[in-house]
């Protein structure tokens, strides 16, 4: 973090305290004056907290601080002063209000005694703004208590049009993002492990994402996730976070070293790996192709994936299977140049892991950055399907769009 940012960061903080405050006053003027001590020293003591934790960050260093403190301290934070936005709009709505009134006054040549008096405060909107506040910590609270672990499981038929006979039928099982470093619960883990293996289907799937920024991080979970496999086979694919791409790194050599231990976690875990290439499976002579390339997103996300390397000889296979972590491939490359890969699995976006599901309504902030963002999409004989993730990243809840373990069941035309 340069300085100018921490600088920056810093004095909002205390820019956004220092005016919160004002409406904290207000609301606590009546109360007996050791408990509005109490609050006040609660007040700016968290904020005192986080101007601290920044302060150490800075001096010290993110090596000197464990991950779990970093991050429990950036969502206390995050979910803090969102809930600080509501009070601060309508704070300014008072004091906008206020300023009218002022203005309006300064044009009458006589006022009454009461109306030169300084307009106070208004204590509705003080408590308004305060109730208001509590919104966002509930919900972002709630979204951590049961959302996190909330999975649903999703069903779909995929018809596809050329798909052969002895694939009518087949269940692919698909796992993605688990962002295994943002876990706390291996009890809640487990039950999304057993709510895929009891569905046992033909072929199971990985569409990346394992870790946060670094292998060791799935160390706890590797026993676990290498319970999921199938007798078709489970192949796995890279997303952009497996790469190490978002941390700092000793070496060159470090960060490769790193990147080679994960694929040899997909080893261990019994995952064929599929970088850029791919696998026929065979039933009753009849043939399915399995495509799985390294991440490919448009925009500033890497692009590691080489889609002509893993279609190379799959001409002659009657219907293929894609897993690409990010679904902006399939604008970008896959619909418009390989009209054969019948249909695409992805991840990714976690639905923004906030957002709205009723029925067949689906609304996320996602929506805005991604055109396809969860559920199945298709356009002419192609489709793709974007699961809503199995863990969390940043923000280690959901509320709304909850973690998904998707049964998707091939479907001969």
């Amino acid at each position: 973090m340069p300085w100018q940012i921490y600088i920056t960061l810093i004095g909002l903080i205390l820019l956004i305290d220092l005016y919160v405050f004002q409406g904290v006053k207000t609301l606590i003027r009546s109360l007996q004056r050791r408990t509005r001590r109490i609050i006040n020293g609660l007040f700016w003591g968290i904020s005192i907290y986080f101007i601290l934790a920044f302060s150490f960050y800075k001096l010290a260093g993110p090596s000197m601080i464990s991950s779990g403190v970093q991050r429990w301290t950036a969502v206390f934070f995050f979910i803090i002063y969102v809930s600080k936005l509501p009070t601060m709009l309508f704070l300014l709505a008072d004091d906008f209000i206020r300023l009218v009134k002022w203005l309006m006054h300064r044009q009458v040549a006589k006022r009454s005694q009461s109306e030169s008096k300084q307009i106070s405060r208004s204590q509705f909107l003080a408590k308004i703004s305060m109730i208001t506040a509590t919104v966002p910590v509930a919900t972002l609270g709630f979204g951590i208590v049961s959302g996190a672990y909330d999975y649903r499981l999703r069903k779909k038929n995929v018809i596809i049009k050329n798909l052969p006979k002895a694939f009518d039928g087949i269940r692919i099982g698909q796992l993605s993002d688990i962002h295994s470093g943002s876990f706390f619960n291996k009890t809640a883990v487990q039950k999304g492990i057993d709510m895929m293996q009891n569905e046992k289907p033909d072929i199971f799937v990985f569409t990346g994402d394992l870790v946060n920024n670094e292998t060791s991080e799935v160390k706890e979970y590797k026993s676990m996730f290498g319970k999921l496999h199938a007798p078709l086979g489970a192949f796995s694919t890279t997303g952009n976070h497996d790469y190490g791409d978002y941390r700092r790194w000793p070496s060159v050599a470090a960060k490769k070293k790193n990147f080679e231990d994960l694929k040899l976690v997909h080893k261990e875990m019994g995952w064929d790996l599929l970088m850029n290439e791919h696998r026929i499976l065979k039933v009753d002579g009849d043939e399915l192709a399995i495509l799985g390339i390294e991440n490919w997103g448009t925009g500033r996300f890497s692009k590691y994936g080489n889609l002509a390397k893993a279609y190379l000889h799959t001409d002659e296979i009657p219907a293929k299977v894609l897993l690409s972590h990010d679904p902006s491939h399939w604008d970008a490359q896959v619909r418009p140049s390989y009209p054969n890969i019948d249909l695409t699995l992805a991840g990714h976006t976690h639905g923004f892991q906030f957002g709205i599901e009723i029925g067949n309504f689906k609304w996320s902030p996602s929506q805005y950055a991604y055109t396809q963002w969860a559920d199945l999409y298709q356009e002419g004989d192609q489709q793709l399907y974007v699961n809503r993730g199995f863990g969390f990243i940043g923000y280690p809840g959901r509320v709304g769009i909850l973690p998904e373990v998707t049964i998707l069941e091939l479907v001969r035309a």
